[in-house]
């Protein structure tokens, strides 16, 4: 089974930057999709981004032009760029793998403890 472990949260400025990260285990990774979620206080946890095992991406149309989801097979680790960040960007953010079922992307893995990022206004 793979586990992630998400890093690379922290508080930033509106506006500002971060760059997370996701260490995966398993000899199965370059064949998943993965995904980005988040899960902001006292609500569902949502996709933010997702990419196939040839690199295809899809967004959230929340972080649409604003987040960049990328994957290193080589070092089985996902990456997701955030720029322009909000307030509203505000949460945990884990990594999953993903499959596609029922014309939306599921996880499918086990959780791990996500990584908290704040934006401040």
């Amino acid at each position: 089974q793979v586990q992630f472990v998400e890093s690379g949260g922290g508080l930033v400025q509106a506006g500002g930057s971060l760059r997370l990260s996701c260490a995966a285990s398993g000899s199965s990774f370059n064949i998943n999709a993965m995904g980005w979620f988040r899960q902001a206080a006292g609500k569902q946890r949502d996709m933010v981004a997702t990419i196939s095992s040839s690199g295809s991406t899809d967004y959230a149309d929340s972080v649409k032009g604003r987040f960049t989801i990328s994957r290193d097979n080589a070092k089985n680790t996902v990456y997701l760029q955030m720029n322009s960040l909000k307030p509203e960007d505000t949460a945990v953010y884990y990594c999953n793998s993903v499959t596609w079922l029922y014309s939306s992307w599921s996880p499918w893995g086990y959780w791990g403890q996500g990584t908290q990022v704040t934006v401040s206004s």
